[in-house]
């Protein structure tokens, strides 16, 4: 114990008597790991894509060791200044790299007219009308126990509301509407099948033979 408490001491006389802040300097790493320091060296590295606060791709900046090895390196977003490394991404530059004629030219955002955007309403509205949305719900146990007769309707155990109805049309139909668009006056709290009007624009023309626009829904027990 007394030589290791002999040893401290003289490491930490030699710390002492040397500025340890000088770049001219030779510090062994040594004598940082036995004070229980880091040593503070960084790693070149060559960035193969654009990091915030760090630099753009094919840079070649310096980080510390565990940031490489811990975030950079895993995810590809870089790889150490060796010649290899180097001529490799130089190669990969001339073949990836565009042309000026590419460069030049530019990109056209096409407007989407009025009248694409009515046949897309029309599109979608047809596809409410002939689809069937097909729910899964639990029933109240309790009440079904209760019932007077097994005529009577299932009552659910949580009704289905106007939000319900929105969510599973975007899922299962991949159409996206309103609560507005549903004339729901009361949830829907019993099993069976429904017929829920819709309000559409008066815009979009009604197939022949219709007076409204309407979603057929069934609820069925799990």
């Amino acid at each position: 114990m007394g030589y290791l408490q002999f040893g401290r001491h003289g490491v930490r006389k030699i710390i002492r008597s040397r500025d340890i802040s000088y770049d001219n300097v030779v510090v062994n790493p040594l004598l940082f790991a036995s004070q229980g320091l880091r040593y503070k060296r960084k790693l070149q590295v060559i960035l193969t894509t654009d990091i915030d606060k760090l630099g753009k791709a094919g840079d070649t900046v310096k980080v510390a060791p565990g940031y490489f090895r811990n975030h950079l390196m895993p995810k590809l977003l870089a790889f150490p200044n060796i010649d290899k490394f180097a001529y490799l991404l130089n190669e990969q530059r001339k073949i990836y790299q565009p042309t000026e004629e590419e460069k030049q030219e530019d990109l056209t955002v096409v407007k989407e007219s009025k009248e694409d955007k009515m046949k897309d309403y029309e599109r979608a509205a047809l596809r409410l009308d002939k689809a069937k949305l097909v729910l899964r719900r639990l029933i109240d146990v309790q009440k079904a126990k209760s019932r007077e007769s097994k005529a009577d309707p299932l009552e659910l155990r949580f009704a289905v509301t106007k939000d319900n109805l929105v969510a599973e049309v975007a899922r299962q139909l991949c159409v996206n509407i309103a609560p507005d668009n549903l004339h729901l006056p009361s949830p829907l709290s019993t099993l069976g099948e429904y017929e829920v009007p819709l309000r559409l624009p008066i815009s979009i023309p009604l197939p022949e033979g219709k007076l409204n626009w309407s979603l057929k829904v069934k609820i069925r027990s799990k």
